[in-house]
């Protein structure tokens, strides 16, 4: 058998949108790993559907590419901070980071969020300032920015003292000048090589792993992927899982061991220490479980995880349009998919109410419990969402917390006093503001999660649509007393049926509307939002009285406005207390948790009282 190639782990880190992913891409192309002839999609790396669409990172995924007899691993991050419980298991496989900060915007808060585990793990980081050849670009300013967040995060000599690349991922070029416009990404290579260093392990003590990701797959089963921590793995040999206090969880053999080449992953024969693989044979094991041989009684530390911030209820669908566009509509159904989501997703916590019906789901962001969502309605179900919530904690004394974020906003001069008004409102307290250029603004803002909830849309109004928010867990601390929700009522049908375009043009004069003529619509759904702050039921659905007289035709033509139609975030942070979100394969609709009038008066009694 060939010798292994010399190895380094490395983990790619980047904010949403600062071209992490393309930058993958071009390390692909040029390293080989790719024919010159093979076609292979732009940002190979997203590869699921929603990254698609979205053009974020949801997953971290390992690849792994060969440059001048190097085997240089890399780990794909997420630039999102509610998908950062994959972050902080994905960094104790690597022994660098290529820290990515765009020349324009510089380090943003999610940079802040995974560059702080980085260096708290002693990680070495090399930083690339991307996207050099934007008009707008800043290098300078963006090199103090990251010199500045690393002090901040406490980083030691040897991590202040990084070394810096210019590059723009686009157009595969990498330097150590500024002002470089061609060129390839061969410093960058060996600035890798160089500076990460290679897995400092034990290649003779008995094998272990500790597993980092969870999937399932299948013909293998559950399919573990972690770097092997010592000694050597050979397909066949016997294998136990031991969780954080050593106890035992099962005993099986290693089935299958699969390496990554490129974005496949392919069956080996054996694995040594430092190898980062996938492990398929076992049935119990999960993630921050280690996986050792049978002579192993003591187990890998694993990172703790950040505790979820959020929690949504999860319902079966009980309008009456329920069960007529997806096929999965059971509360067996949605438990037993919630329980796969957790038991792969180990940042999401399930709980089962007491009426079996519906389920609460904790997770860290309306982001992350949104994209959780959506792949279940993509798979046919059909569920009721209710309005997120923010889970409260307890100090010392007893006092109720609640959890913060750092809110960082860049919108244009003229909006910056509107959006200060709107945040002070909702109980956010102002520490940075500063401009960044161009007739922009940045500014920093620390706020409870609760008075962000729903705000993001009437951020984008407020903005007209140029503003970029950013936001990150801070922290828990003291509760901030009541804070004001929406402002608006709701309109709401007081019948089922279609709706009807002559009823609907007369409705146009109460608020803005959710619904086109002949949508199916039923008692209690909320076809629009009403422009006083009351909810007000009314009938989308009254035919015009035909008579014998002939009309002289300038009251035909009906002329309605376009309705506002809401995407699945949008919907879940519109939504107030006493509202759901029905979610199908095909629809979005908003209705009133009581559909009955009557129920809903009991209801609202019930609050007062």
């Amino acid at each position: 058998m060939s010798a292994p190639l010399p190895l380094r782990n490395i983990a790619i880190i980047a904010h949403v949108d600062h071209g992490k992913t393309t930058l993958v891409d071009q390390l692909f192309r040029q390293s080989g790993t790719f024919r010159e002839n093979q076609r292979i999609e732009e940002r190979a790396m997203d590869s699921n559907d929603l990254e698609k669409e979205r053009g974020i990172t949801i997953l971290a995924k390992p690849t792994s590419i060969e440059w001048n007899g190097y085997r240089i691993n890399i780990v794909d991050t997420p630039g999102h901070a509610d998908f950062g419980a994959e972050v902080e298991r994905i960094l104790s496989m690597v022994d660098g980071v290529v820290l990515l900060v765009d020349s324009s915007e510089g380090a943003m808060p999610q940079t802040k969020f995974v560059t702080g585990k980085a260096l708290g793990l002693g990680l070495k980081p090399i930083v690339v300032v991307n996207k050099i050849d934007r008009p707008d670009g800043r290098h300078a300013e963006v090199l103090d920015e990251v010199f500045d967040l690393f002090v901040s995060l406490d980083a030691n000599d040897e991590q202040l003292d990084f070394p810096t690349l210019y590059a723009s991922g686009r157009n595969g070029y990498a330097s150590y000048d500024p002002d470089a416009r061609e060129g390839n990404l061969t410093p960058l290579f060996e600035k890798i090589v160089e500076h990460v260093p290679a897995p400092d392990l034990d290649q003779d003590a008995p094998f272990s792993f500790l597993a980092t990701l969870l999937d399932r797959d299948n013909f293998m089963g559950r399919v573990l992927t972690g770097r092997v921590q010592s000694g050597k793995l050979k397909v066949n040999d016997p294998i136990r899982a031991i969780d954080a206090d050593g106890k035992v969880i099962e005993v099986g053999r290693a089935t299958k061991v699969l390496s990554f080449r490129g974005l496949d992953r392919v069956p080996v024969e054996e694995a040594r220490a430092g190898d980062i693989i996938a492990l398929a044979g076992l049935e119990k094991a999960t993630v921050s479980n280690t996986i050792a041989d049978p002579s192993v009684s003591v187990p890998i530390k694993a990172q703790p995880i950040d505790p979820p911030t959020l929690a949504m209820r999860f319902a079966v669908n009980d309008s009456p349009l329920a069960g007529r566009e997806g096929d999965k509509v059971t509360s067996r159904m949605i438990r037993d998919r919630l329980m796969r989501e957790a038991e792969t997703n180990v940042a999401i916590r399930v709980t089962e109410s007491a009426d079996r019906d519906s389920f609460e789901v904790a997770g860290r962001g309306e982001l992350q419990l949104g994209v959780v969502i959506e792949t279940m309605r993509r798979e046919g179900f059909e569920l009721g969402i209710s309005r997120p919530r923010v889970l409260f904690g307890k100090d010392e004394n007893g006092g109720r917390t609640e959890p913060y974020e750092t809110v960082v906003i860049d919108v244009d001069d003229e909006f910056s006093g509107t959006v200060v008004e709107k945040m002070q409102r909702r109980k956010a307290e102002l520490t940075d503001m500063r401009p960044s250029g161009a007739g922009k603004t940045r500014i920093t803002f620390s706020a409870p999660s609760r008075g962000l909830i729903g705000y993001h849309g009437e951020f984008l109004s407020d903005t007209r649509g140029t503003g970029i928010m950013n936001r990150l867990f801070e922290k828990y601390d003291s509760h901030k007393g009541p804070i004001e929700g929406r402002q608006n009522g709701v309109l709401i049908s007081n019948g089922t049926g279609e709706a009807v375009g002559y009823a609907l043009n007369s409705l146009e004069d109460r608020g803005i509307l959710f619904v086109k003529p002949q949508e199916k619509i039923y008692e209690g759904m909320i076809i629009g939002e009403n422009a006083k702050p009351d909810d007000l039921e009314v009938n989308p659905m009254k035919s015009k009285q035909l008579t014998n007289f002939r009309s002289t035709g300038k009251d035909d033509a009906i002329r309605l406005t376009p309705p506002r139609v809401m995407t699945l975030e949008q919907a879940i942070a519109y939504i107030d207390d006493d509202e759901m979100v029905e979610v199908t394969p095909q629809s979005i609709r908003l209705r009133k948790a009581f559909l009955d009038p009557n129920e809903r008066k009991k209801q609202s009694r019930k609050k007062d009282a």
